[in-house]
């Protein structure tokens, strides 16, 4: 975002101005910040395949270890099933029922996606399609000292919604974990709950150690150090997607409130100092009045550093477009983990957007209802990967099976096109497997 730090004439720093412009002058490097984010993962690809490594052969020695070492925990029970069994039971009204009315609405939106199963008549060919849960499912939910009970409900709800019949869960150890944190997990519907986090959880659920039971698929939001852990373990192990610092635009023109979008930027920043948050509007007056609430409103908040960094980054930014087509061309190839539309025909502007991970409508529709209670799923593809893929979804723990059944009729109509087809690519036993079913 185009900053410029403001001083008063004896030298004592106010603070920041934000600065709009104009998305038709920035130049190669600058579209680049926008356009070709990444999730930061190289630079600690080496360590986490050491770490990945360790824990494949040295089990719970090396996650203990690794606790010690970066969370400055010595870990005992690597299994906490039961203490999250515990924080639930103790746990107090109001985030209690915050929890329960959060995974109401999770688990009824991901119901609503449940496929059936089916089977249709094509000319006696009897065709269909199955759907089944995977087995066992890891899920990484970040915490430690911090709460994260959010990301507990959205990785474990869509889980046992799809019938997975064993959801494991890694969260950082901590002194003390976070009780609301280990509450969700066992609320949302856990299985099993292990004290590991970072990569070295990953390469635990990946490969398995004396505690922890090996998985089929790692889904859930972390770290550089944990995607890029789930990079190292694909192949041995499916994931979800490889996910990158959080990241919003909002689609704006001169009807929006320019406090509720700083307010949505201001929000979206404070996941991360790389965080990634962009406006885009036809309006140069809307995009100057973003920039002054944005200033007020950043000191008010209790991450301000953390956000001050992200809006200072050279990937966020306040951008005036010519008209609203520019603006939507820009959202389109910015490809958006959050898409907030807050403009006039907003219904016939998101037909005109192909590629974003979740998308909010109109100036009552927060990204922040979206990541905790709304219904839909949080966890989302960043790095304009929402081009080629969606959310997490029910569809993440179910696999697809076609099933077919012919009878001698329906055989004899594709014999000719399958021997044939057999032939030219020189696969002479399976046109024999056809043709032996009508040897007198």
């Amino acid at each position: 975002m185009k900053v410029r730090t403001v001083f008063r004439p004896d030298g004592l720093r106010l603070g920041m101005s934000l600065e709009p412009e104009a998305l038709a002058d920035l130049g190669p490097g600058r579209r680049r910040a926008f356009f070709e984010r990444d999730a930061g993962i190289d630079a600690v690809r080496g360590d986490v395949a050491d770490i990945v490594s360790r824990v494949r052969t040295e089990g719970d020695a090396a996650l203990r270890e690794f606790a010690s070492e970066f969370d400055g925990v010595e870990v005992g029970n690597v299994d906490v099933t039961d203490d999250a069994e515990r924080a639930y039971e103790d746990l107090g009204d109001e985030h209690r029922e915050a929890i329960e009315a959060a995974i109401e609405n999770v688990r009824a939106f991901h119901e609503a996606q449940l496929p059936g199963d089916w089977t249709e008549d094509f000319d006696g060919r009897e065709l269909g399609r199955r759907f089944r849960p995977i087995d066992r499912v890891g899920a990484y939910v970040p915490g430690g000292s911090a709460a994260y009970p959010s990301s507990a409900i959205m990785t474990v709800v869509p889980a046992k919604v799809a019938g997975v019949e064993e959801v494991a869960v890694v969260t950082p150890p901590a002194e003390e974990m976070n009780p609301v944190t280990l509450a969700a997990i066992h609320a949302a519907g856990a299985d099993v709950v292990y004290a590991a986090g970072g990569a070295q959880a990953v390469g635990a659920l990946a490969y398995g150690t004396e505690t922890v039971d090996r998985v089929q698929k790692i889904v859930g939001p972390g770290n550089k150090w944990v995607t890029a852990a789930k990079a190292e373990v694909r192949g041995n192990v499916e994931i979800d997607f490889l996910a990158g610092p959080s990241e919003v635009c909002v689609l704006a023109d001169e009807t929006a409130d320019p406090a509720a979008v700083a307010s949505d930027l201001l929000a979206q920043a404070e996941h991360d100092p790389n965080a990634s948050v962009v406006c885009v509007t036809d309006s140069q007056a809307l995009a100057d009045a973003v920039c002054v609430e944005v200033a007020e409103r950043l000191p008010e908040r209790e991450r301000d550093d953390v956000i001050k960094e992200a809006l200072q980054g050279e990937q966020s930014g306040v951008l005036v477009a010519r008209s609203m087509p520019e603006a939507v061309l820009f959202a389109e190839e910015y490809a958006a983990e959050h898409l907030s539309i807050q403009a006039d025909g907003d219904a016939e502007l998101l037909d005109r957007i192909t590629n974003a991970g979740s998308v909010f409508l109109g100036p009552f529709t927060p990204v922040a209802a979206g990541d905790y209670a709304t219904g839909t799923n949080h966890v989302l593809p960043t790095n304009a990967t929402a081009k080629v893929q969606g959310g997490l979804s029910v569809d993440t723990f179910l696999r697809a099976t076609t099933v077919q059944r012919l009878d001698e009729d329906a055989l004899a109509d594709l014999r000719e096109t399958v021997t044939t087809l057999a032939d030219a690519e020189g696969l002479e036993a399976h046109s024999a497997s056809i043709d032996a079913r009508f040897e007198e």
